[in-house]
């Protein structure tokens, strides 16, 4: 019995082997049925993270270089420095629902979570939300538009959430 055990062994691992290597192969044989597609989406989440990891470092040139220079635009790239000056330290995290493809056109449907610091001992603001951001172009893409509950400008968004205090209130 113990020997009929033993050699049903290297069957069934050969067995599982051999589905492995099929799988495998099978996946990495796989070609691309629109490539132009596929590389304009991979250079768009390449855009969508250089956004998020500029807007993270604090890094005004890069962040202001991946935007099209349209009045909205401008007002975004007001609202991240105002971020930056107000922020010792911020996290921001993307997450893709959808993305619609329509000729030099795309939008990209975000849900977004962040951490918005002060300085080192702040326990930090943490916020969520949902945006669609609008990016055009082919080769380059570049945001030009964007609609919803956005990362950029919590320093806003934290001055219009605070109380007003009796101080600050007009007689």
């Amino acid at each position: 019995m113990d020997t009929h055990k033993c050699g049903l062994f290297p069957v069934s691992f050969l067995a599982w082997l051999v589905l492995l290597t099929l799988v495998s192969t099978g996946c990495s044989s796989k070609t691309i049925q629109y490539p132009e597609e596929h590389d304009r989406l991979l250079r768009l989440d390449q855009a969508l993270e250089s956004l998020r990891s500029a807007y993270q470092r604090q890094d005004r040139s890069a962040f202001r270089s991946l935007l099209l220079p349209l009045d909205q635009m401008e007002e975004l790239q007001r609202q991240a420095e105002m971020d930056f000056e107000t922020f010792h330290a911020i996290t921001l995290e993307f997450k893709i629902e959808r993305v619609m493809l329509e000729k030099d056109d795309i939008d990209v449907f975000v849900n977004w979570q962040g951490t918005w610091k002060k300085d080192a001992d702040d326990a930090g603001m943490r916020q969520r939300g949902h945006a669609r951001l609008q990016w055009a172009g082919t080769p380059s893409i570049l945001l030009r538009a964007v609609e919803g509950d956005l990362p950029f400008g919590m320093k806003t968004k934290q001055q219009l959430s605070e109380p007003l205090s009796p101080e600050a209130s007009p007689p």
